[in-house]
């Protein structure tokens, strides 16, 4: 027997599709119904209420529905998307990587200034994932060349994507391996290391929101019993690959910041500070070494 699919409006299919999340208590329901089947229709939000007596097939309206009742059970927006925007640049997200947050977007721009100064600069991006810190600063900096690092190999097929995808590809290096294990070979040609490592004490990751501790890679977020693990490693290794005056630039867990600032201390590092976030969190800290 052959099921029928009856077409509907736009804006029923979208005060439908609200209802169903804020029946399951989502405070962002409406956005989300509207990212949704916005992408779904390939239009803009706002072109959702500009003709809601649009028609909409029966079968897209099955795909709609499906897709809200994922994100009812709590799997992320971005993974239904299949793309998060960070910093002006529409990235790929798969459950492979991390989703870039805005507070991330502070970390580039401390980067950004920090490199603005020199003529050819070279960074690496430790643990790229999604390759959004890279990319994001690549764009930025048309004279950057990027290595992007990381131990995932699935991380770094969205991270080639990626830059790829945004005309990058040129200037953002894509390298497999263990942190900064595979830079030895640049010992003292680097002017920044920049990372957003993982820094969530183990303990913590069950108390995490069900989008982050379900979907996300626990590679991403766990960094050890006091959250330092990662930062440890990256710490200690940074001065063998980055020159004289160097900078180390890394997003932080809630206070750690006097903790890193003892481990880069005793690594050589000097100009040691830290910033907040828009939350006002002590979120980066950045060093140079023998500075």
């Amino acid at each position: 027997m052959t099921t029928v699919l009856s077409a509907l409006s736009v804006g029923v299919l979208l005060r439908e599709s609200v209802r169903r999340l804020e029946a399951a208590s989502f405070p962002s329901a409406r956005r989300d119904a509207e990212w949704l089947l916005a992408t779904v229709l390939g239009v803009e939000r706002f072109h959702l209420y500009l003709e809601p007596a649009q028609e909409v097939a029966g079968s897209v309206a099955a795909r709609v529905r499906a897709l809200i009742e994922r994100r009812a059970a709590h799997e992320p927006l971005q993974h239904l998307l299949g793309f998060e925007d960070f910093r002006g640049l529409r990235l790929r997200v798969t459950p492979d990587v991390l989703i870039p947050r805005p507070e991330t977007e502070g970390l580039v721009e401390w980067a950004l200034e920090s490199l603005a100064p020199l003529p050819r600069p070279v960074a690496a991006d430790v643990g790229t994932g999604s390759g959004a810190i890279a990319c994001a600063l690549a764009a930025a900096c048309p004279a950057l060349e990027v290595l992007a690092i990381d131990v995932s190999l699935a991380a770094l097929a969205v991270a080639t994507a990626n830059a790829r995808a945004l005309g990058l590809a040129r200037r953002v290096r894509i390298v497999a391996g263990d942190l900064l294990a595979p830079l030895a070979a640049l010992a003292g040609g680097l002017d920044m290391i920049v990372a957003n490592p993982p820094y969530l004490p183990s303990a913590s990751l069950p108390a995490l929101p069900p989008e982050v501790a379900r979907f996300e890679p626990r590679l991403a977020l766990d960094g050890g019993p006091d959250g330092l693990r990662v930062i440890r490693r990256i710490v200690a290794e940074a001065p063998a690959v980055l020159r004289p005056g160097g900078a180390l630039v890394m997003e932080i867990g809630e206070e750690q910041a006097g903790g890193v600032a003892s481990l880069l201390a005793a690594e050589g590092f000097s100009g040691i500070a830290a910033r907040r976030d828009l939350r006002g969190v002590e979120r980066y800290i950045a060093g140079r070494l023998g500075d």
